[in-house]
């Protein structure tokens, strides 16, 4: 089965000045790691956005000054009451740097409250439509604390979203412990394609936690190693055309699944489309985060770039080129939750037109005469 692909679609760079979150539960020792970076040269001209937990702002008081870029939000988590805030402060920042009124910043940094889901944050960013014309959602990094890691994970769904959808773990208070080889497992079994780093590591600098090596449109460059991970994108299988790699947490009492997709074939424009309307709209609330690098079949020496949270998509990013070093093959790296193992690989394959027994093709998804717009199709 084959379908036209329709001309190529106008997929531009990315826009916007990139937006890293910054992340941990309650004690993980976030403000500690900021108070350490907010010297960092690199920091010297991002915006800082501080969010408090509370009637009275007391993180502030710990993070060490750095005028007009330093914002606190307070009475609630940026995930609940003030989503709207955050949103309106984000705009207010773009707006006075435009204006003058404010220094020029380059990029910014949200420190969430230890109870933030870093979903919806991810999301408002992404999501808002002015917004999106503004920033570009860059990375997530969360704290870990080896003292109580293994204790908080088990006892606070929180804490599990914030490890799964990272792109950087950072492990705090490791010299009070003897050995943290459980708890890196636990982690990996997470978020396996999370980079771990040890806070206190000399070594660890802003740029080499929230620098991910997204797109970067001034040197039209894109390092995949870092931004699907190193362990998913030196994942390689010189003879199968299709394979992934699937992380089943739920020996654990978790019910969210890491899975790193590998396909040689291309798809077309349309049908990636389609199966990205598709996941989104029937199991977006179950998609917690998705990114990836697709080989399309318009022109396969150029590369697209995905990025997905929950249902909304980031502005796609058409490459030049392959990066260098990089296989041209699609690779997708997809987090879930209360999904069965390889349902998002055999919907990709479905819409590929890879062959699969007892499995529905891409025309039955699509055109299926029964599916409502907007709705899962009926099982």
């Amino acid at each position: 089965m084959t379908t036209e692909s329709s001309p190529e679609r106008d997929w531009k760079a990315p826009r916007g000045v990139p937006v890293s979150i910054l992340t941990g539960f309650l004690g993980a020792g976030k403000t500690t790691l900021l108070n350490r970076l907010i010297s960092d040269p690199w920091l010297s001209d991002a915006a800082l956005i501080i969010n408090e937990f509370g009637d009275i702002g007391i993180d502030h008081l710990l993070v060490e000054s750095s005028g007009d870029g330093v914002i606190e939000l307070s009475d609630g988590c940026l995930c609940c009451t003030v989503r709207g805030e955050l949103v309106d402060t984000l705009a207010d920042l773009m707006d006075r740097m435009q204006s003058g009124r404010i220094r020029p910043f380059s990029r910014v940094v949200i420190e969430t409250t230890g109870l933030a889901d870093p979903v919806p944050v991810m999301q408002s960013v992404i999501g808002h439509p002015a917004l999106g014309q503004s920033y570009r959602l860059e990375g997530l990094v969360t704290v870990v604390d080896a003292v109580n890691g293994l204790s908080t994970l088990a006892g606070h769904e929180e804490a599990r979203r914030q490890v799964a959808v990272a792109d950087t773990l950072v492990l705090s208070k490791t010299g009070l412990v003897p050995s943290c080889d459980e708890l890196r497992a636990r982690l990996e079994d997470l978020n396996p394609l999370a980079r771990i780093v040890e806070a206190g590591d000399p070594g660890v600098t802003a740029q080499g936690l929230f620098d991910t090596g997204a797109y970067d449109p001034g040197t039209r460059g894109l390092d995949v190693a870092r931004w699907l991970s190193s362990k998913a994108a030196g994942h390689t299988d010189e003879h199968d055309h299709h394979h992934h790699h699937s992380h089943d947490v739920n020996r654990h009492n978790a019910d969210i699944r890491s899975d790193s997709l590998v396909f040689e074939k291309p798809i077309s424009p349309d049908a990636l489309m389609m199966f990205l309307d598709l996941l989104g709209s029937a199991h977006g609330p179950n998609l917690l985060r998705m990114k990836g690098i697709i080989k399309l079949s318009d022109d396969p020496s150029r590369p697209l770039v995905v990025h997905a949270v929950q249902s909304l998509m980031s502005e796609p990013v058409r490459l030049p080129a392959w990066p260098e070093g990089a296989r041209p093959e699609t690779r997708l790296v997809v987090i879930t939750r209360d999904m069965p193992e390889g349902f998002v690989g055999e919907l990709f394959s479905a819409f590929a037109d890879e062959p699969g027994i007892g499995r529905p093709d891409r025309a039955a998804l699509a055109n299926n005469p029964l599916v409502i717009p907007g709705m899962p199709s009926p099982r």
